[in-house]
């Protein structure tokens, strides 16, 4: 008896181990092992011509997408109280009011040239104090 449930228990074992070693991986889906869809395959026709394509055109609306930014940007407004854009807070829009013939600015004040506008700051609240157009 101890016999035959050991031959069992091997054949069962084999029969296991042998499935499991022909199944195909799970993130096969029927189109080989390149997990690169869409980067650095050799041209396969039609598709790889496809694949291009979207691309171009996911760079041309990216390209569309940041020229309308910069229009909107170049357009926009300055009016006193309002708060400045964190965007334009940077050093490279900060300009010397010695240099552009301004007003020296308080304390706690800085000028920003923006959009061939002077635009007086209040470094505290961000807040607009004052425009100068060129």
């Amino acid at each position: 008896m101890k016999k035959t449930l050991a031959i069992i228990a091997i054949s069962l074992s084999t029969l296991m181990t042998t499935q499991i070693s022909s199944a195909a991986p799970h993130f096969d889906n029927g189109r080989g092992f390149d997990r690169n869809e869409r980067g650095n395959k050799p041209d396969r026709g039609d598709r790889g011509r496809q694949f291009r394509e979207d691309d171009d055109d996911i760079q041309e609306q990216r390209r569309e997408r940041e020229e309308r930014g910069v229009r909107r940007l170049q357009q926009h407004r300055w009016q006193t109280g309002y708060v400045m854009p964190q965007h334009y807070r940077g050093n490279s829009y900060k300009v010397d009011y010695k240099d552009s013939n301004l007003p020296k600015p308080s304390r706690n004040q800085q000028w920003y040239k923006i959009n061939n506008d002077y635009i007086l700051v209040d470094s505290d609240s961000n807040n607009i104090v004052s425009i100068r157009g060129m």
